[in-house]
């Protein structure tokens, strides 16, 4: 339902009315030329081929002529300034509005064509779905080979070929699990089961779900996160930290000892407290810290060859951070440490 208080309410600067003034101009302008013509043309002949006639009748003429028709301009400019606002006001508004503006025959083509669009957005979507639901089910039947592999490896007597092959192994599990976590992120059906959580609990589970990563390049975990409840979805944050601990892992200066912290500071709103996750790693430069969160940025990082980043991470982890309610931040400065921080709910 549309806001009456919002059809009736008043432009209040001089810039609205003066802007109002030149759009009715604009359309008036051809008419008002046309009608001067006629009127200059009229009393040409009056003056020039009527000889014998009053100029004072011509006066008379000219100025009841210019009145009727100022008294009509302003009666349609006063009808073109309401259509004006309520449109303003209108255009504010979230829901449909070609049913209440305009004229009845472009109502009907308006409903017409938003009816052929929502057609083809319904198709698009139902494709989407149908792709999404292809690579849910190819993750989940790809993943019984998957655990057949580690159960394999783990047979090679060979340590380091072990090893190697281990590491590929559970970068495939990593990717899998990424995507499927995407699948769910895009689905329409997007679950959020926001309920009291341990956040030391969810810490502990992303270090678990990264731990032969961190354990192969020998990171050191400093831990300082109190045992408070918070307000947050437990899957939906873990997969947030896991890709921070991912980046972590991934940017981590080569020959340097590793170290994640990880602790816990109340915000300044007395109901939220602050998660912050800081490595020692490569660090992120200034010209791209602002930028981390967008899709697909990858920073000047990936353009050296050392690393292969995809720039969907951290994009995905605050489009859920959001969803979440949470608000998720980085600092970083270069060659030095990238500090993250989660804002969340807690009692």
């Amino acid at each position: 339902m549309i806001n009456g208080c919002k059809q009736n309410r008043i432009w209040k600067t001089e810039d609205e009315y003066k802007m109002a003034v030149v759009r009715w101009l604009k359309r008036k302008w051809k008419d008002y030329l046309a009608r001067s013509i006629i009127m200059l043309g009229f009393n040409l002949y009056f003056v020039f081929l009527m000889r014998t006639a009053q100029i004072s009748y011509l006066l008379y003429l000219d100025v009841l002529l210019l009145v009727l028709q100022a008294i009509a301009e302003g009666m349609a400019f006063f009808a073109f300034w309401e259509r004006e606002r309520r449109k303003a006001a209108f255009l504010q508004e979230k829901e449909l509005i070609y049913e209440v503006l305009g004229r009845p025959e472009d109502s009907a083509v308006f409903a017409h064509d938003m009816q052929v669009m929502e057609q083809r957005i319904q198709e698009r979507f139902g494709e989407n779905c149908e792709l999404q639901d292809y690579v849910a089910k190819w993750c989940h039947e790809f993943k019984i080979p998957l655990a057949a592999a580690f159960l394999i490896a783990e047979k090679i007597k060979d340590a380091d070929t072990r090893t190697d092959l281990r590491e590929q192994l559970e970068r495939m599990n990593w990717q899998m699990s990424m995507m499927m976590q995407g699948c769910r992120l895009q689905s329409p059906l997007f679950d959020l089961q926001v309920r009291k959580v341990s956040l030391a609990a969810c810490v502990r589970a992303s270090i678990k779900n990264n731990q032969f990563f961190l354990v192969q390049k020998k990171f050191r975990m400093d831990l300082s996160v109190e045992d408070v409840t918070v307000y947050t979805d437990e899957v939906w944050l873990t997969y947030i930290l896991d890709q921070i601990i991912n980046n972590a892992v991934k940017y981590a200066k080569p020959g340097a000892s590793h170290c994640i912290r990880f602790w816990t500071e109340q915000a300044a709103e007395e109901s939220y407290l602050w998660l912050y996750i800081e490595d020692n790693g490569e660090g992120i430069q200034e010209c791209d810290l602002r930028r981390i969160f967008e899709k697909g940025y990858t920073g000047s990082n990936y353009h050296n060859g050392r690393y292969k980043s995809t720039g969907m991470g951290l994009y995905m982890a605050d489009k859920i951070a959001k969803r979440l309610e949470h608000k998720l931040t980085a600092e970083s400065r270069y060659g030095e440490y990238t500090r993250f921080g989660i804002r969340i709910l807690h009692m």
